[in-house]
């Protein structure tokens, strides 16, 4: 861990003002062996015990999600981020994420299941409960002798969480608490034995979280199995309290602190479901390739048509890229807790702050792959054509699966907006220095351009200056946005949402590069050469979008001359002085992805 710990962690946001060195930053590649083997062993149960049933998920089988989830907690899944003295594997944040990952692919349905239960299931009570409510609940939700749900959502309280109405009324004993209201969406309701809920309590400005034992005996009742678009096989149903009876003693954290836990639940949540849908990609990519090269149209199989290897070519960067920018995140999670436990943290204090540091990312990453999952199965049925839209292929499933991922977990408008908005708190606060880089942007562009022709000699030395005046763009256009809206910033929606996008790009795009250049320098660049192209291809789509996203945003807020000076400032960011061919990028990844006959990187 020390030698872990010599190297400069950025601190959450940074990554835009700071360059980051390739060294310094964690790949798929540096798996340890212990995290091979964890992949491995999940791959082979999610082989063994969810892929095969995928007709019987589909068929909303409760019966078999709930069988295979105790299987999981046998296997020791359901308890990898959980500390060994509550009956856990103790892992790091990294081995949780390749856990998550790996066991999501099958279907949604057991993806969502095992989210619900070991994130906002069970990581409340480990991250927030006392000894004593952890020694009582943590290790039967460990070992998948007890489920866990989250109920949180009501019918009038989605987005704006603080906002429900369930309510908590104090007995006048003190000792116990009655709960009445709704909860709806709650995965997992069907058959799980705890709640972990959230009611106010008066007139609190804020709502406040209780562990609650199900028992239908105890004015709970649960509303039918809702019917759902995907995601079929995953338990959802609303949840009403009628004088729920609850021990005070089964309060979590402290008065009026739920939302700290759902907020901090959340970031969690994000950056996981960023990893659940990996490995759905990679499948998908995979059954996309290998149908591609089996059906022949004019004699020729499918995968050797331009307009299809476009589509495997995209499919397969956006996946390599998600995978890039996810376990960067990640490990420098798992860094940042090492340091604050190194620094007498408890690991409880460790992981929450450590979390909450990253929650920028964590909020991109969501984002970010949701997206491309979704654009993965579309592009995948797209592939198989008429038998894409029927139910005998696994595209129809898969599509309809995907489309939950950029609803729960804060839909991607509420993660886009918090991003920014997170990082311009992080500004005021001190923690990135935002103010100093943007007016550097601002005099630079009251200033002549060099016309030197620069050395791009060095392996993506071109790309890495792009990224740098992608960079550039956010803080130009963010740094002006700032000052003409000051704190009214929040109510310019339309604004943020483009901002987002360029802060996202700038993420993913770095990621991608820095992992490939850290793989060729190691590896030898001959190694990496469709990995090379895939970098290269996925900045080039990210330039594009920055420059709308820019444009878009300086027209919607400067006029005259600032709006003039910052059109050719974007125009200048933009620009490639090598413009890469993008037609032949694709066609090299295409044939790698077409040759392996899967997704092989």
């Amino acid at each position: 861990m020390e030698t872990q710990l010599e190297k400069e962690i950025l601190r959450g946001g940074q990554f835009l003002v700071k360059e980051t060195k390739c060294e310094d930053i964690f790949t798929p590649e540096d798996f340890s062996e212990e995290q091979k083997m964890m992949r491995d062993s999940v791959i082979e149960f999610n082989d063994r015990e969810i892929i095969p049933h995928r007709d019987r998920f589909e068929a909303k089988d409760y019966a078999l999600t709930e069988e295979v989830m105790r299987k999981a907690g046998d296997m020791g899944f359901l308890g990898v981020s959980v500390p060994e003295e509550y009956g856990g594997l103790g892992m790091g944040f990294v081995s949780t994420m390749i856990v998550c990952e790996y066991i999501s692919s099958g279907t949604g349905s057991f993806s969502t299941a095992f989210g619900a239960h070991t994130g906002i299931g069970t990581m409340p009570i480990t991250l927030y409960g006392t000894e004593e409510q952890k020694q009582k609940y943590v290790p039967r939700l460990a070992t998948g002798e007890w489920f866990g749900a989250y109920a949180l959502t009501e019918p009038g309280a989605g987005s704006d969480a603080n906002s429900g109405k369930t309510i908590a009324t104090l007995s006048e004993d003190g000792k116990s608490y009655k709960i009445n209201g709704q909860k709806m969406w709650i995965s997992n309701a069907g058959f799980c034995q705890m709640f972990i809920v959230f009611a106010r309590i008066e007139n609190d400005k804020n709502i406040t979280c209780f562990i609650i034992e199900k028992d239908l005996n105890n004015g709970i009742t649960l509303g039918e199995e809702e019917h759902k678009l995907g995601i079929h096989a995953s338990s959802t149903r609303q949840v009403f309290f009628s004088d729920t009876v609850v021990p005070a003693e089964n309060m979590l954290a402290g008065r009026g602190e739920g939302f700290k836990i759902a907020m901090n639940a959340l970031n969690i949540g994000r950056i996981k479901l960023a990893a659940a849908c990996l490995d759905s990609q990679r499948r998908v990519t995979t059954t996309a390739v290998q149908y591609a090269n089996e059906r022949k149209q004019f004699n020729t199989p499918i995968s050797d048509f331009g307009a299809i290897k476009l589509k495997l070519a995209e499919m397969a960067t956006n996946c390599y890229a998600g995978e890039s920018a996810s376990y960067r995140a990640a490990k420098n999670i798992e860094d940042r807790i090492a340091m604050r436990e190194a620094s007498g943290n408890s690991h409880q204090e460790a992981e929450l702050k450590g979390v909450e540091e990253y929650a920028i990312e964590c909020s991109i990453l969501k984002v970010a792959v949701s997206e491309d999952i979704q654009h993965c199965a579309d592009e995948g049925i797209q592939i198989f054509g008429g038998m894409g839209f029927s139910k005998d292929t696994p595209m129809e499933a898969a599509w309809r699966d995907a489309r939950i991922a950029r609803i729960y977990e804060g839909t991607n408008e509420i993660n886009r907006m918090l991003s920014v908005g997170m990082l311009v708190k992080k500004a005021m606060k001190g923690h990135v220095d935002l103010l100093g880089p943007a007016q550097a942007v601002a005099d630079e562009l009251m200033g002549i351009p060099s016309f030197e022709t620069p050395d791009y000699s060095e392996l993506f030395a071109e790309e890495k200056e792009m990224v740098a005046k992608l960079k550039k763009v956010f803080l130009m256009v963010a740094g002006a946005a700032v000052q003409k809206f000051g704190p009214d910033l929040d109510g310019q929606q339309q604004l943020l949402l483009a901002a987002s996008d360029i802060l996202i790009e700038i993420y993913m795009a770095e990621s991608t590069l820095l992992r490939t250049e850290k793989n060729a320098k190691r590896f030898g660049e001959a190694s990496q050469e469709i990995q090379i192209a895939m970098a290269k291809l996925y900045l080039y789509n990210a330039v594009s979008i920055v420059e709308k996203n820019g444009k878009e945003s300086i027209i919607s807020f400067a006029e005259g001359d600032e709006q003039r000076m910052m059109l050719m400032g974007l125009k200048r960011f933009v620009k490639y002085t090598n413009y890469p061919d993008i037609v032949d990028l694709r066609k090299a990844i295409a044939e790698k992805v077409k040759g392996e006959n899967k997704y092989p990187f």
